[in-house]
């Protein structure tokens, strides 16, 4: 695995691993030992390479599907794909029911298509934010900067609005 590989895969990690909140020892804690804060961090840190199959492990302790981890492939140099557009739900439930009511049947609409209950966070597309920005009659970077307002989505986000938009 290549140096940069790792770091990319490692910044990955520690992108999943805050977004639940978890510190290294948090992660450490919640797994009950099995996954020690050190080897964690030298996942992200990239200086320690870590196994196809422990990397589909820690997926499926972060609950996330194994290419969420896996930095993106951009072929012939092509530019960084946008970020993705990840809702944090346990942020959403927070967020007073007069505001979120429209965003949060959306995101339970999802969750029962996908059959997507880990409650956590959820990855919505493009064309969701689109139909949210109708739903609530706003511009899709407008609600973004709502979203982003409310804890919802990460800043991150914007970029993903501005690549759609341009």
């Amino acid at each position: 695995m290549s140096s940069e590989y790792a770091k990319q895969l490692g910044a990955k990690l520690r992108a999943i691993r805050t977004q639940q909140g978890l510190s290294l020892h948090g992660v450490e804690e919640k797994s009950q030992g099995r996954w020690k804060a050190v080897v964690v961090g030298s996942y992200e840190r990239g200086d320690r390479a870590v196994t196809v199959q422990r990397l589909a492990e820690l997926a499926d302790f972060y609950g996330v599907p194994v290419q969420e981890l896996l930095p993106g492939t951009t072929p012939g140099g092509a530019a960084e794909p946008p970020p993705k557009l990840v809702l944090d739900l346990e942020r959403l439930a927070h967020v007073p029911q007069e505001k979120a009511g429209p965003l949060q049947r959306y995101a339970a609409t999802i969750q029962s298509q996908r059959g997507d209950y880990n409650g956590k966070v959820l990855s919505i597309r493009q064309d969701d934010l689109r139909t949210l920005a109708v739903i609530y009659d706003q511009s899709p970077s407008v609600l973004t900067d709502q979203l982003i307002s409310w804890g919802v989505l990460d800043a991150d986000a914007r970029r993903a609005v501005a690549h759609e938009e341009s």
